[in-house]
């Protein structure tokens, strides 16, 4: 991959935003989303560290590793190996929560099973990169098909790209926690509204007390086997009384059923 050249920086937005990591910062942090802070992660990886040819994510669902994002079809069949063998740099970088890196995949040592045979699928160097933290477990994981590709300067890229894109990947995940949270109180305000107005109906209708009609309410949501709030909902929108069970009606039939006021 070549260096990115001054004058061509305006003109491709991805370089522009990987040319210092002020902005690759700035990228990851602003993606707001979760899906789209991995996204990122993947696209400023492969465009920061020149060695890397293809790039992919290995993220822990569970018990389980999977590839969520890959550049390259290859990726996924590499990181298959990895999953078959139960050795190779990226489960090794999610184990150990740091850089791994195989210079020679196909003669290496330490994973003798998994390195020959990304080897022979043309895959000679891997470079792992963590990701730790809230949400984040997983790893960025980087190859080249040629062996030694990753030098110095791209290994130190990688450690700041994995402390960056762990601590957006977290922020991602508080953003939509509050984002949900958010959103339950909104769905929660919503509900009491609709309670209340089926409550109001009830009340004006049957001449009975608030606790009365949240009672029907709740023994209609038990007998229908639905949520109050649906229960409310129908009431308010077509005006009809909610079945609360052949005994309730029986109750409900009563002459001193609905007191007047």
């Amino acid at each position: 991959m070549d260096p990115i050249e001054v004058g061509t920086i305006d003109d491709d937005p991805v370089a522009a935003l990987t040319a210092t990591f002020t902005e690759t910062a700035r990228l990851l942090f602003s993606a707001g989303s979760v899906d789209s802070t991995l996204e990122h992660i993947v696209a400023i990886t492969v465009e920061t560290i020149e060695g890397c040819d293809f790039a992919g994510l290995f993220l822990v669902q569970g018990d389980t590793v999977v590839t969520s994002l890959s550049t390259d079809p290859i990726v996924e069949v590499i990181d298959l190996l990895q999953h078959q063998t139960g050795e190779g740099p990226c489960l090794d970088a999610i184990a150990q929560g740091v850089m791994v890196y195989g210079d020679d995949l196909s003669t290496d040592a330490r994973w003798p099973n998994f390195g020959a045979r990304a080897g022979e699928n043309g895959v000679r160097s891997a470079l792992a990169l963590p990701l730790t933290g809230k949400g984040a477990n997983g790893a960025v994981n980087l190859y080249a098909t040629f062996a030694s590709a990753f030098g110095v300067v791209d290994r130190a890229k990688g450690v700041i790209l994995s402390s960056l894109a762990s601590a957006a990947l977290g922020a991602a995940h508080l953003f939509e926690d509050e984002e949900r949270r958010i959103e339950n109180l909104h769905s929660a305000l919503s509900s009491r509204e609709i309670i209340g107005q089926a409550q109001g109906i009830l009340m004006e209708r049957e001449r009975i007390p608030a606790d009365q009609a949240f009672d029907v309410l709740r023994r209609a949501s038990q007998y229908l086997n639905v949520k109050l709030r649906e229960v409310a909902q129908t009431l308010v929108d077509t005006g009809e009384r909610p079945d609360t069970g052949p005994r309730d009606r029986r109750k409900d039939d009563r002459p001193d059923a609905h007191p007047s006021t």
